[in-house]
């Protein structure tokens, strides 16, 4: 995610957001400022997250989602990093 999505609790609010519907995984700051974030569980689950990390919490703004689909690493709960 690209857009002003670091200092704005973005982190933690996907965190939560992950875990209310069952998505496994984690969310991470780059250095150039950008977040990179690895999803799994359901399809209809994670297309959820993935709809809430295009809008992010209040404070963020978004400018951009690169979406792409990988094979599964069997992650269990959901962490920062």
């Amino acid at each position: 995610m690209q857009g002003r999505v670091q200092g704005v609790f973005f982190r933690d609010s996907v965190r939560e957001r992950a875990r209310a519907h069952g998505v496994a995984g984690w969310i991470c700051n780059r250095s150039d400022g950008a977040v990179d974030a690895v999803l799994e569980g359901r399809p209809d689950n994670v297309e959820r997250v993935v709809r809430f990390l295009k809008v992010g919490p209040r404070q963020a703004n978004v400018e951009q989602v690169e979406v792409t689909e990988e094979a599964p690493e069997g992650l269990s709960g959901f962490e920062i990093r």
